[in-house]
């Protein structure tokens, strides 16, 4: 061993025994961690069979400590941690996960993290087909997705009336359940707590209602899980606009903030519907309103939503 080597080697050996007897103040969120950690650690031993002493020996760590740990009151060092996980042939986080899902469903998150991130889609894809709701239940809750300005609204209450079905607007469920209006939802809980109540309003409707056309807020493509228990319940389409016709229909349902700053606003525009294309993408249809007339878009939306499409 060079001189360097026993070097770094005394210094760890140092630092794991301080860690091994100095005291901490433990909280009882704390304590509850401890005693989960301890409980993962004298499980994965015993799953393979360890001795106690067999484990202190191969991850050079005392008996005594382990001993602590695993009875929920050792102080969990990172260092002594992680000589723990590879002599129990584990990743250090899973150890320190506090996440007390099954086996498998900790097996499975750990695959996907395995993954490049160009594949995830491919899954999704095929999980959607193979466990997700089958097509003809999705086709019960058919949902407009897509930028305000798009003609869902208009869109989505026509279809709802020619399909004799409920027309649900998520926005209009939001400020139900929150009772104030959406700016006033964003003023007092902020983005993070308007998609709370969103994802919460969304599993409402999901398991509540059949046989109705939903609209979205354009955002909710943007929160990956909220957007997938859509995709996966619903069958959507999305309704596409070019930039320009998003700002004028804005402009003419009487919003006139954006034509303060009509330049910057634009490249505002552009930027989201460019950043959010390929989210938009994953919806089951397109309808592109461009230029067209409630008529026409309106025919190309039947068209996307019957079966066989």
């Amino acid at each position: 061993m060079t001189t360097a080597s026993a070097q770094a080697r005394s210094k760890t050996q140092t630092l794991a025994q301080a860690s091994e007897a100095a005291p901490i103040a433990v909280g009882e969120s704390d304590a509850t961690f401890l005693a989960s950690l301890g409980r993962r650690v004298r499980d994965a031993r015993q799953q393979r069979g360890m001795a106690r002493k067999v484990l202190s020996q191969t991850a050079d760590v005392s008996e005594r400590y382990l001993a602590q740990l695993e009875g929920g009151t050792g102080n969990a060092s990172i260092i002594l941690l992680r000589r723990i996980a590879a002599a129990l042939g584990l990743e250090l986080t899973d150890l320190v996960d506090t996440d007390e899902s099954p086996d498998e469903q900790r097996l499975i998150r750990r695959f996907l993290d395995s993954l490049p991130p160009a594949r995830l889609e491919e899954v999704l894809r095929r999980l959607t087909a193979e466990f997700g709701q089958e097509e003809p239940v999705r086709r019960k809750r058919i949902t407009l997705v897509g930028l305000r300005g798009a003609g869902k609204t208009t869109l989505g209450a026509t279809l709802a009336k020619a399909l004799r079905r409920r027309f649900v607007e998520l926005d209009t469920e939001i400020e139900r359940e929150a009772g104030i209006s959406l700016s006033e939802v964003f003023l007092l809980y902020g983005q993070a707590g308007y998609r709370r109540i969103e994802r919460r309003c969304l599993e409402r409707v999901i398991n509540s209602q059949e046989d109705i056309v939903l609209t979205v807020g354009g955002g909710i493509v943007s929160e990956p899980d909220t957007y997938n228990l859509l995709l996966l319940n619903c069958y959507t389409v999305w309704i596409k606009a070019a930039p320009e016709e998003h700002m004028a229909r804005v402009v003419a349902q009487g919003d006139l903030r954006p034509m303060a700053g009509h330049a910057e606003a634009m490249e505002d525009l552009r930027n989201i519907l460019s950043a959010r294309e390929s989210l938009y993408g994953k919806a089951d249809a397109v309808v592109d309103t461009s230029g067209s007339p409630i008529e026409t878009s309106f025919a190309a939306l039947q068209q996307a939503i019957a079966p066989g499409a």
